[in-house]
């Protein structure tokens, strides 16, 4: 287990690391789909590895082995976790369950305000024109989302680009792209070290509605000037959801005027073999946390025994004289 343990941590390094880079090389819907399970795995993971780590650095402090009646020697003997370790576990694995309820609580509000802008823009259709000036333009998640647009960034382009605009907002909505970004959002809560997974996140589900529009609209130039325009023009709306002015726009367009992005199978293949090990590692270090508490209470049950019979045979030890105590 002293080894085991620690493989998700190391597990969760290597993705911080890798995501911004294969983000941005791998084609973005399989991309998106992947950096979910990642981030579900690592997570999961990192929470477990936590919690083992506290519970058997803990488990070796006499009063907490007495009250669970088990053996503290034999948890100190098999394996051995410093009370430092355990505690730091502990406190990070706590402040990471407190940050993880914030960001949920942060998140609940921010589709129910999604739902409520939604029921208040005017018209019943999907796409809501507003009378404003300023020029922007996002998706806003509801039942159903709607895409708003202002005059101002309607202004802003041509036939064709409007067209590459909207389809680029109904592929947020088409492929419930909140979703996954509230996903990220909340494995990041619980994972500081998954901030750089869910950045990178943010622009492959760009870069998903991006290709989406390009295929509609069968122009990927278009999409690109509209992309870049867009970005351009725009001023940063009060609560942006999921505006076509998001991620990394140069990389974006960059990416546009190329061919779209090949399909890769060997960068998923070796993704899904690290996910692999990190839940293989994880349940070996709770089998053996498990096995190593059953030992350690058969040793509490087998010393308690013996100091029980010891009084006894005492009692009936024969006197010199042969009778019985």
């Amino acid at each position: 287990m002293l080894i085991s343990v620690y493989i998700p941590f190391v597990v969760t390094a290597v993705v911080a690391v890798l995501a911004p880079v294969m983000a941005r090389r791998l084609p973005p819907r399989p991309a998106a789909w992947a950096l979910a399970c990642v981030a579900l795995v690592t997570a999961a993971g990192w929470a477990g590895a936590l919690a083992l780590l506290a519970f058997t650095g803990v488990a070796q402090i006499p009063e907490i082995a007495e009250e669970g009646r088990w053996s503290a020697a034999v948890m100190q003997a098999e394996d051995p976790v410093y009370l430092a370790v355990a505690a730091g576990s502990a406190l990070v694995l706590a402040a990471g369950v407190v940050s993880l309820a914030v960001a949920a609580v942060r998140q609940a509000r921010h589709l129910l305000w999604a739902r409520r802008e939604c029921a208040r823009l005017p018209g019943d259709l999907e796409l809501a024109v507003v009378d404003d000036d300023a020029p922007m333009a996002f998706a806003l998640p509801g039942a159903p989302g709607r895409v708003v647009v202002s005059r101002g960034m309607l202004r802003c382009l041509g036939d064709v680009e409007r067209d590459a605009l909207f389809a680029h907002e109904r592929a947020h909505l088409r492929g419930r792209h909140h979703l996954f970004q509230a996903l990220w959002r909340l494995a990041a809560a619980l994972n500081p070290m998954l901030r750089p997974l869910a950045s990178a996140g943010g622009y492959v589900l760009e870069r998903w509605a991006d290709e989406e529009a390009a295929r509609r609209v069968g122009d990927r130039k278009a999409v690109a000037h509209a992309v870049g325009r867009a970005a351009l023009a725009s001023t940063a709306s009060r609560r942006p959801v999921l505006a076509v002015n998001g991620g990394s726009v140069p990389q974006r367009v960059r990416a546009l005027l190329g061919p779209p992005p090949a399909r890769r199978s060997l960068p998923f293949v070796a993704g899904g073999l690290l996910l692999a090990v990190c839940c293989a590692s994880l349940v070996n270090a709770a089998s053996d946390s498990d096995q190593m508490l059953d030992r350690a209470q058969s040793a509490h049950v087998a010393t308690h025994t013996t100091m029980a019979s010891a009084p006894a045979a005492e009692h009936h030890r024969p006197h010199a004289d042969g009778r019985t105590r």
